[in-house]
């Protein structure tokens, strides 16, 4: 009787083991609206034993779009050019604020730290210029920099259009609308060879003919070309048999006449 007593008592204890057991593992398991079960590890400590994670997106630039024909960004960050005014503010050492005007040489003035040359500069490598001449004068020096006036952004439209001329960039223009808004094509326009040009540098101007008349033909404007501050387009009379794609910026005048502008 004794024997039987131990007997049932050890078979009590190892069914309340694996019960508990199995409530353990329970707790490890969710399962999903599908039906799906996966493992908890919220119990766990220490890094890097799992549990959800949230990545970061990846910074991009100015917005990520690439322009498909002459390469680049569709929306390039601005960069300072001459006659621009930016204002400097430091953190904790006001006395140094200052509104400066980028000269025509491309450098400013900074108060106590002398010339730097800003020209082609985006803000945040302003700032980054800023910070590195102080550093002589300031402890990590803070700095917030601000534009405040700026050379609107333009392109130039010129040949058979309506109303040639200078134009302001405001929005994401291409060729195709650059061309109605100077007013349009005349008659004698020569629309199958539209020629785009855009600066490379101080010395070279990059070229690109264009078939808008095949483009508006088709309604198919995917291979219309989106303009970018300082884009010049001509719309020529005659047939252009041959364009260099690369062109000093004297010969430009081959092409625009100063008086339409």
């Amino acid at each position: 009787m004794k024997r039987l007593f131990i007997f049932v008592r050890f078979i009590a204890v190892a069914l309340l083991i694996v019960d508990c057991g199995s409530a353990v593992f329970a707790q490890g398991e969710k399962t999903d609206l599908s039906g799906n079960k996966e493992t908890s590890r919220s119990g766990f400590t220490g890094a890097g034993t799992g549990g959800s994670r949230t990545t970061a997106a990846k910074p991009g630039g100015a917005d990520g779009l690439g322009n498909p024909l002459l390469g680049g960004e569709r929306h390039p960050l601005y960069r300072l050019r001459p006659s621009d005014v930016v204002e400097i503010s430091f953190t904790v050492a006001p006395e140094f604020n200052q509104t400066l005007t980028v000269q025509p040489d491309g450098y400013v003035m900074l108060k106590d730290a002398g010339m730097v040359d800003v020209q082609g500069l985006n803000l945040e490598e302003f700032s980054d210029a800023v910070q590195k001449a102080y550093r002589g004068y300031l402890h990590d020096p803070q700095v917030a920099v601000a534009l405040k006036e700026f050379e609107r952004p333009s392109f130039v439209v010129g040949g058979e259009v309506g109303k040639p001329g200078k134009y302001e960039l405001r929005s994401d223009t291409t060729v195709a609308e650059a061309v109605q808004i100077a007013g349009g094509l005349t008659q004698q326009a020569k629309h199958s060879q539209v020629v785009l040009f855009r600066r490379v540098n101080d010395d070279l101007v990059e070229t690109r003919l264009l078939n808008l008349k095949k483009m508006l033909k088709e309604s198919s404007l995917k291979e219309d070309a989106h303009l970018r501050p300082g884009d010049m387009v001509f719309v020529p009379q005659n047939s252009i048999s041959k364009i260099a794609r690369f062109l000093t910026k004297p010969s430009l005048s081959m092409y625009f006449n100063p008086t339409q502008f």
